[in-house]
């Protein structure tokens, strides 16, 4: 079993090292993404699919061509500040896992893949962006 010390994993013998990811952006919200899809069906499927790039951008470069099986995922939600409620930031992580299946980091993005996820949120007004740390699982 991993042992936490302060916000950093600590790797045992025979278990795999946190992978860490980061996407230095605030990603839009659930919010931004209802107002996308009243407004007009491709122009919210173009918005999909803009927000799905920028994140893979950031995800392959992270990976280098590694492909993952099964995985868990930390989200560190780190906003400018505290006016977006927390429910809307991190639906977000919608973008990041099909971003992941679309790039064919992850074959599939349901229960046999996505072991869990966690979410985090900090503020850093100068630097808002999204920190992934997955785990391989399995």
């Amino acid at each position: 079993m991993n042992k936490v010390y302060g916000l950093q994993r600590v790797k045992e013998e025979g278990q795999q090292a946190m992978i860490p990811i980061t996407i230095p952006m605030r990603l839009p919200g659930l919010n931004e993404y209802v107002n996308a899809c009243r407004g007009n069906k491709y122009e919210a499927a173009n918005f999909k699919q803009q927000v799905e790039n920028d994140c893979l951008i950031f995800i392959r470069a992270a990976l280098r061509g590694r492909k993952l099986n099964s995985i868990g995922i930390v989200f560190k939600w780190i906003e400018k500040n505290r006016q977006r409620d927390k429910d809307n930031i991190c639906f977000a992580k919608k973008f990041i896992l099909d971003a992941m299946q679309k790039g064919q980091v992850l074959k599939n993005d349901g229960w046999s893949q996505i072991h869990y996820f966690r979410d985090e949120f900090a503020v850093d007004k100068d630097r808002p962006r999204v920190e992934l740390s997955i785990e391989e699982v399995g």
